[in-house]
């Protein structure tokens, strides 16, 4: 993402979908889009839609909207989706072998180039279009295919040992699929994926919900008892 915009961490993640949107839209043949569209197509409230967008200047007109083909490209150029990314896998297990077969085939700028993993079963191979070479292999591989992001899924037990050995190779960022919290030294972003914790998390908000929900039947049960 460009840089020259220093814009919120909640922000910065929902630009992706804005622009899944407006992708949608333009393939429709639609000019334009208003907030409160936009809204109800991501899920997020108009007025967010409103205050993400400002960070970057006036997009709209009031009264009119945003049009579709200016604010795509906008996004398009922000996101860098001219350029293309490769991505390093490290881990080939279960989890890495989904990720492999995914290879994000919706994104036209993001690719997994290659893998490393321990197991010699599977390195010296092409999965899924991918090479897949031993960790002996990630420091050299790394630096001639001038890969930045990297994707994290070994077990816990190896993963910070692992993600310095990343870092030395010279991987700015992480995706961390492991239940760890990893420690890196400064320019080096991590990203967090749990997907237990996510999952967990929708799970209290369920039951949170029908908490919420047996409490208002039983207080109106209780009212309608009152009035009898």
């Amino acid at each position: 993402m460009n840089n020259k915009f220093r814009i919120p961490k909640a922000t910065a993640k929902r630009l992706p979908l804005y622009y899944r949107y407006l992708l949608l839209l333009n393939d429709e043949g639609k000019d334009k889009v208003s907030s409160t569209e936009l809204a109800e197509a991501v899920q997020v409230d108009s007025a967010s839609i409103r205050r993400d967008f400002s960070y970057f200047g006036a997009l709209g007109k009031r009264g009119y909207g945003y049009d579709v083909k200016n604010l795509l490209s906008f996004f398009k150029k922000i996101l860098n989706q001219d350029t293309l990314t490769n991505v390093a896998l490290v881990g080939v297990g279960n989890l890495g072998h989904a990720l492999l077969n995914y290879n994000f085939k919706r994104s036209n700028n993001i690719r997994i180039s290659c893998a490393f993993d321990i197991n010699p079963e599977i390195t010296g191979k092409i999965t899924q279009g991918v090479p897949v070479y031993s960790m002996d292999e990630m420091k050299q591989q790394i630096a001639d295919q001038q890969i930045r992001i990297a994707i994290l899924t070994v077990p816990q037990a190896t993963a910070q040992k692992t993600a310095d050995e990343m870092i030395e190779a010279g991987i700015k960022g992480i995706m961390n699929f492991t239940p760890i919290r990893l420690s890196a030294p400064n320019g080096v972003r991590i990203q967090n994926v749990d997907l237990a914790t996510e999952l967990q998390t929708l799970i209290y908000f369920l039951d949170s919900d029908e908490m919420i929900k047996r409490q208002l039947e039983e207080r109106k049960k209780a009212m309608n008892n009152t009035n009898k």
